[in-house]
């Protein structure tokens, strides 16, 4: 075959993948957004499930049938490890989005005192301080390095899909705590956040501060389950502290993920493996690694302009699905923040990439809605037309066409991920209101 000949085979393979990952994509917003949230009833707060909660387990049980479904539509490893890397580029649209909300915030995050900035240290030390050495002796190799710098939520999914990519060791880990969270995150802030509150160690303040993880649902939970134990102005305060403080580590949790977190649990993982490490069945080395998991190669600027226009395409329908209509707005505000993550790439190229695109978006994004910017508000109009959780759900319906292939090593890790990743978002609030108490 001639290399034209192959070539044209190869884009022509490539452009049905794109189209069969669109068309099942489109099928699960539509599926998510129609289900909606549901609440479950737990003692006196409310467990709530979110649309790309069901968006993303979809995407799993179509990944997983693929040998059950027409080959036309089949998500099979190849297409699975593509939807990987359409989320690696399309995860920018959604950090744009929550950096244009961080920029107006700005001067909130400046008046709200050191005790909870400096809290913000226990947010992304605790993660490693009580998760890493537990992941270490249950055998668990690179995969704990992503399941313990942060709580795993979805800028954690961005800093590990760009650095080692979503088929590495790492990407593994972050995943698996990213689904536990998810799935279990409310319930068990809202169980840990109780009996910790009950104890009467730590003043509520503190609690409320160390409750800001830095996820809105186990944020509410936590903070919830404080303030129903305390009097009527006090309870109000929690959840004002516990609000403030979720925002602030939204804001700097990029940044400190990626300058600290991040470097601080490799160095942990590899001081303190060969010491206190072991081998189980859970342990995957690169030997083990099949080769079904090879890592897909990153996309070229056509594919990230085409993943961000599929993302802004599936968040017009997840608002319409979920609202019944959106406002002429959003057609700008979602070219706005295509404008923003593609700003941001090109000032990550020119950087040669020594400071992340996840920053780079982050930065721009914040200048644009800060006071900074003169036309701030006219910014702030746009952002505000594009919903954030129609942002989520299209991004986590890729993510959820890509996890099937990971079920092998994911299904070894079982348990004591789960596990891993519970003492992870634990330590995260307690470290945090530990801190939050030294300076209060």
């Amino acid at each position: 075959m001639h290399s034209y000949e192959l070539a044209s085979t190869t884009g022509s393979r490539s452009y049905s993948i794109w189209l069969k990952l669109f068309f099942w994509a489109v099928f699960l917003v539509m599926g998510a957004e129609t289900i909606g949230p549901i609440k479950i009833p737990f003692g006196a707060n409310n467990i709530v499930l979110l649309p790309y909660l069901w968006a993303t387990l979809a995407g799993l049980a179509v990944g997983l049938m693929r040998a059950r479904t027409p080959k036309i539509l089949s998500v099979d490893l190849a297409a699975q490890r593509k939807a990987s890397v359409i989320f690696q580029a399309a995860v920018l649209i959604f950090i744009a989005k929550l950096g244009l909300l961080v920029g107006e915030s700005i001067p909130l995050i400046i008046d709200a005192g050191w005790a909870i900035l400096f809290q913000e240290l226990g947010h992304f030390v605790g993660t490693i301080l009580f998760a890493l050495p537990l992941a270490l002796m249950l055998g668990i190799k690179r995969e704990a390095v992503g399941a313990t710098f942060s709580v795993g939520r979805e800028p954690s999914l961005a800093i590990i899909g760009e650095k080692y990519g979503m088929n590495s060791p790492e990407g593994r880990g972050v995943m698996g705590e990213y689904l536990t969270t998810t799935l279990f995150g409310t319930l068990f802030m809202t169980v840990a956040a109780s009996i910790v509150v009950s104890l009467d160690i730590f003043d509520p303040r503190s609690l409320a501060m160390g409750a800001g993880i830095g996820s809105g649902t186990m944020m509410a939970a936590a903070a919830t389950a404080i303030a129903a134990q305390q009097p009527p102005a006090l309870a109000k305060e929690v959840m004002a502290l516990a609000a403030a403080s979720n925002l602030i580590t939204t804001t700097v949790g990029t940044y400190f993920s990626i300058l600290i977190s991040l470097p601080l649990a490799n160095w942990a993982y590899r001081t303190f493996e060969p010491i206190i490490g072991r081998t189980t069945v859970a342990s995957i080395t690169s030997s083990e690694v099949s080769p079904d998991a090879v890592t897909e190669a990153e996309l070229d600027w056509r594919g990230k302009i085409f993943a961000w226009i599929a993302v802004a395409a599936l968040a017009l329908i997840a608002s319409y699905v979920a609202t019944n209509g959106f406002s002429p707005e959003i057609y700008a505000g979602l070219a706005l923040l295509i404008v923003v993550a593609a700003i941001g790439e090109v000032l990550s190229h020119l950087s040669f990439k020594k400071v992340p695109v996840v920053c780079w978006v982050s930065l721009v994004a914040m200048f644009l809605s800060s006071p900074a910017n003169p036309l701030a508000n006219e910014v702030k109009k746009l952002a505000d037309a594009v919903n954030i959780l129609s942002l989520i759900t299209p991004v986590l319906a890729y993510v959820g066409l890509s996890i099937a292939k990971d079920i092998p090593a994911l299904r070894r890790l079982g348990w004591r991920l789960v596990l891993v990743s519970l003492l992870a978002t634990f330590g995260t609030f307690i470290c945090a209101t530990l801190v939050a108490e030294l300076f209060h």
